[in-house]
C-alpha cells in the first residue's frame, strides 16, 4: 500500500497568549498522497496559509504531527528539516519569490546547489526543469527579462527540480491573467500527474477545479462542504 507523502495529524496552530490569543488552526487531520492535488479554500482569515507554512517546515505547530515522506519533523533537527525542504518540497509563491541578481537557470538550481550537487549536474537537471515548463530558451535571462507568467514557470522549475515530492503553492496564479493563469494550473497539474503531491491555496473555484480533492477550512477547522454548507457559504467572509 502506497504511502501518504504527507500527513498532518491534529495539527493547531496558535498565536500569542492569553486573552489576546489567536487559534489559526484546531485540530487539523489531513493525508495527501502520491499523485493527489488538493486544493485548500476558505474565507481570508481561515487558516490556508498558517497550513501551508506547517505542511512545509517553514513553521512548527503548536500541537499535532506533520509526516513528510515517514519524517516527523517534530523530532527532526533544524538541520535535516531544512535538508528536507531543499530535497523533498518545492514551493511556488504568488509573486514567484525569484531572485533578480540571479538568471532563470540559477534560481532554479540553487535549492541543488545548496544541497550540495555539483554545478554541472545541477544546471543539467536545472535545464531539464526549464524545458518541462517550456523555457529553455531563457535559461541566462534576468527575472526582469521575463514577463509575469514567464516569471512563473521558472518558480514551478525550481519547484520541481530534482524530483521534489511535495509542491506546496500558495495563490500561484493570483498575479497572472487568467490565460497565464491556466497555462500555470496545467504545469502543476502535471508535475502531479507525473507522482508528486502537491497542495494548492485559492480562492478561485476555477483552479480548485484541476485539483483531485478540495479541502474546506473555516476558523482553523475543516469543514465538510457536502454535507450542510454550500461552497459559496464556506467561503463567503464571516
Amino acid at each position: 500500500m502506497t504511502d501518504p507523502v504527507l500527513r498532518l495529524v491534529g495539527v493547531s496552530q496558535q498565536y500569542g497568549e492569553g486573552e489576546t490569543s489567536v487559534s489559526a488552526l484546531s485540530g487539523v487531520d489531513l493525508e495527501i498522497m502520491p499523485g493527489e492535488l488538493v486544493a485548500i479554500m476558505g474565507a481570508s482569515g481561515s487558516g490556508k496559509s498558517t497550513l501551508l507554512s506547517i505542511a512545509g517546515g517553514l513553521l512548527s505547530p503548536t500541537a499535532g504531527e506533520v509526516i513528510v515522506e515517514g519524517a516527523h519533523l517534530s523530532t527532526a533537527s533544524a538541520r535535516d528539516v531544512a535538508a528536507l525542504r531543499r530535497r523533498s518540497l518545492g514551493f511556488v509563491f504568488q509573486d514567484f519569490n525569484l531572485i533578480p541578481t540571479l538568471t532563470a537557470i540559477e534560481n532554479v538550481t540553487l535549492p541543488l546547489e545548496l544541497d550540495g550537487f555539483r554545478v554541472r549536474v545541477a544546471r543539467r537537471a536545472g535545464r531539464d526543469a526549464l524545458e518541462s515548463v517550456g523555457l529553455a530558451d531563457k535559461a541566462d535571462a534576468y527575472p526582469d527579462e521575463l514577463s509575469g507568467g514567464q516569471q512563473q514557470r521558472v518558480a514551478i522549475a525550481r519547484a520541481v527540480v530534482g524530483g521534489r515530492r511535495l509542491i506546496l503553492a500558495d495563490e500561484p496564479t493570483g498575479a497572472l491573467d487568467s490565460v497565464t493563469g491556466e497555462a500555470v494550473m496545467r504545469m502543476l497539474r502535471a508535475r502531479v500527474d507525473q507522482g508528486a503531491a502537491g497542495i494548492l491555496v485559492t480562492h478561485e473555484a476555477r483552479h480548485a477545479a484541476w485539483a483531485d480533492r478540495i479541502v474546506f477550512l473555516r476558523d482553523g477547522r475543516v469543514v465538510d462542504g457536502s454535507r450542510r454548507d454550500s461552497a459559496e457559504t464556506l467561503l463567503a467572509t464571516p
